[in-house]
């Protein structure tokens, strides 16, 4: 089975036309890769990656969703059965989401069907009727978490990198980072980071599962579950460092009563130790926070921890 035939709309119709594979809908998150080299080629590659993917699981593929900045993502159908299918730009803080995937076995997050390394794809559960947490707001997204994290929170095996050796890692460039991007913030948010990097890494607890990236934008309304989380950054890290995210969460609120309130909750629900969790999020929000299109509202969340 060709492209000509895999990709399509969200409708599949396999007696369709055929359709030019060269014309692979790319969204507009995704433009930002054309302006390096290894990102314009992955480009580049994209619509035959896409079509190998297609007959290797015989699927047909709809038009890509519109939000994701890292990876191709799409509706497809595979045996009658709606899918999705994911082809990552490779890089490191995406290399083990099928380990992380795999360990939950869909609780709490979505289930993987299958994975290929060589094309860095992953076919995945589609969650129905799909409506991010953010947008749901009837909803108490703090209790989505508080009922979710316990159930990521698996025991840390290979292959997933240490939040030992990832605070190294951020406390040796904060400062250079920080310089590289013109001074964006004060330097005290700087070396308070820096401070609790090296402190939290050598005192940490026991080491679990921890999802870096889990939003309220990365939780979807499900069938099988109320609620499922998708595209996991994980490490291997103790348990307090999994609400920065959450905390940071803007998309939930975005003042110091709504911040400092989300951290107090969550750490009292989840029995974590506040000042270690209070720290961990500062750290982790900085080391994130230059390289995101959301640093001034990052900077914010870290004032008003420090302040707090």
């Amino acid at each position: 089975m060709g492209l000509t035939r895999s990709v399509s709309s969200d409708n599949v119709d396999p007696t369709s036309p055929d359709r030019d594979t060269s014309r692979l809908r790319v969204p507009d998150g995704l433009a930002w890769l054309a302006q390096s080299q290894n990102g314009a080629a992955w480009l580049d590659d994209l619509p035959s990656l896409v079509a190998e993917i297609a007959d290797s699981w015989d699927l047909e593929i709809g038009d890509p969703f519109a939000g994701s900045q890292v990876s191709w993502v799409a509706p497809a159908r595979r045996a009658r059965r709606d899918v999705v299918v994911k082809v990552q730009w490779p890089h490191p803080e995406s290399e083990h989401e099928a380990a992380a995937l795999e360990a939950w076995a869909g609780d709490g997050a979505v289930q993987l069907l299958a994975h290929d390394a060589q094309h860095h794809a992953l076919l995945l559960e589609r969650c129905r009727p799909g409506t991010h947490l953010a947008d749901a707001v009837e909803s108490d997204a703090v209790a989505v978490f508080v009922d979710l994290l316990p159930r990521l929170w698996k025991e840390a095996r290979a292959p997933f990198r240490s939040l030992t050796d990832e605070s190294a890692r951020w406390a040796s460039t904060l400062a250079t980072r920080w310089e590289a991007a013109g001074r964006p913030c004060e330097r005290r948010l700087v070396a308070a980071a820096t401070s609790f990097l090296q402190e939290l890494s050598v005192t940490q607890g026991e080491q679990v599962l921890v999802h870096q990236d889990l939003h309220a934008d990365n939780v979807l309304a499900a069938e099988r579950r109320p609620w499922l989380v998708i595209d996991p950054k994980p490490i291997a890290g103790e348990r307090e460092v999994a609400v920065a995210p959450v905390v940071r969460s803007f998309e939930l609120g975005h003042s110091p009563s709504e911040v400092v309130g989300r951290l107090d909750r969550l750490c009292r629900e989840l029995h974590l130790d506040r000042e270690r969790a209070r720290g961990w999020t500062i750290a982790q929000t900085m080391a994130w926070s230059f390289d995101s299109s959301f640093s001034a509202r990052h900077y914010d969340t870290v004032r008003w921890l420090l302040d707090t």
